[in-house]
């Protein structure tokens, strides 16, 4: 396993890679993809004197994952595509909200390149507006982990912005990146609830909420769409949803002008697949790095390829099977973030 300073091993394609490209993604993908959910993290990000946990995804890629190790690895993935995407810091207590903030900026350009802070509800507003503003940041990404002194499984959307850091979103009208909270994630009914009375709160910000709520599983979607695809302020991004039927059900009941392609990258780097397992999801793991409900297939019975590969073939399932034009499915990989981020990164030539 990869630690500090190393150079990051085992992330080119294999041969089985380059199939599934030539064979499954090569004549789907359009010549750009648009990817909305990116972290970034330099040397200078961290808080000083912090690691990462022995297995971190970080530590594949040397404890960092630049721009430029992005555009690297894309260009061996992904080899016929130009790659835009929107990129925030790794929001875990390793971070330093301010140094991250800096760092996604200066590699921002507000055209092919685009940035988010963290933000925590402890951060008073005029510094989140600094921080955004002086690094000319489209908005910023709020995260439960931030959130002190209440249980994980009580946290709501309320508890991690304070109204002061959404009525700024508001007036700027940026865009908020929200990773719900909640065991019960889209179908939790508290949750439901908040995610229409945000989005009709601050009905100028715009508020993506990844990973299609956290639905990973085919009931953790159902129904669970129908409030926010009435909010024109809501999008919902894709990043690690690689189920074919969690992507159908979103393409067909969603407003497909407000899906956006997301990766989770660098952890969509590593090799491996999520499934459902008994109206629950596991990470099924080629690598013996931690993420979230991760499953370790130790004896090596099952050649992975990475998720990244697996979520775009899953969008190419997906959208056969919900009958999506071409020009359909290039929205959803590329306009509809590139007019919606466009649009947002020619505010901050204006403040």
């Amino acid at each position: 396993m990869s630690t500090r300073n190393e150079p990051a091993k085992g992330t080119s394609p294999n041969e089985r890679d380059r199939e599934v490209y030539d064979r499954e993604l090569r004549d789907f993908l359009p010549p750009r993809l648009f990817d909305v959910h990116v972290l970034l993290l330099d040397e200078g990000s961290r808080v000083p004197g912090s690691e990462y946990a022995p297995r971190s995804c970080y530590r594949k890629f040397g404890c960092t994952f630049t721009r430029e190790q992005y555009l690297e690895w894309a260009a061996a993935w992904l080899p016929e595509q130009e790659l835009h995407f929107n990129a925030f810091g790794n929001p875990g207590r390793e971070t330093d909200r301010g140094r991250s903030a800096a760092y996604v900026g200066s590699v921002s350009d507000n055209r092919r390149f685009f940035g988010m802070a963290l933000v925590s509800p402890a951060d008073p507003a005029d510094e989140v507006a600094r921080r955004v503003e002086e690094n000319r940041l489209v908005g910023y990404k709020p995260y439960l982990n931030y959130v002190e002194n209440k249980p994980a499984s009580e946290i709501t959307i309320g508890d991690m912005l304070t109204r002061a850091q959404m009525a700024y979103a508001d007036a700027r009208g940026l865009a908020v990146m929200l990773h719900i909270p909640r065991p019960g994630r889209l179908m939790d009914p508290v949750n439901q609830r908040d995610m229409v009375a945000i989005c009709r709160r601050y009905p100028r910000a715009r508020i993506i909420f990844a990973h299609i709520g956290r639905a990973y599983y085919l009931t953790g979607v159902r129904d669970g769409l129908d409030g926010i695809a009435a909010c024109p302020n809501a999008y919902i991004d894709t990043a690690m949803v690689n189920h074919e039927g969690v992507l159908e059900y979103a393409f067909r009941l969603f407003p497909r002008d407000r899906i956006l392609f997301a990766t989770d990258t660098p952890i969509a780097c590593l090799r491996g697949k999520s499934v459902e397992i008994n109206n629950q999801y596991a990470y099924l793991m080629g690598e013996e790095y931690e993420v979230g409900t991760s499953i370790f297939d130790a004896r090596g019975a099952v050649q992975f390829t990475t998720f990244y590969y697996e979520q775009l073939r899953g969008i190419r399932l997906a959208a056969e099977r919900a009958g999506l034009t071409r020009t359909e499915v290039e929205d959803i990989l590329f306009n509809n973030a590139h007019r919606l981020f466009t649009a947002l990164g020619a505010t901050t030539e204006e403040r």
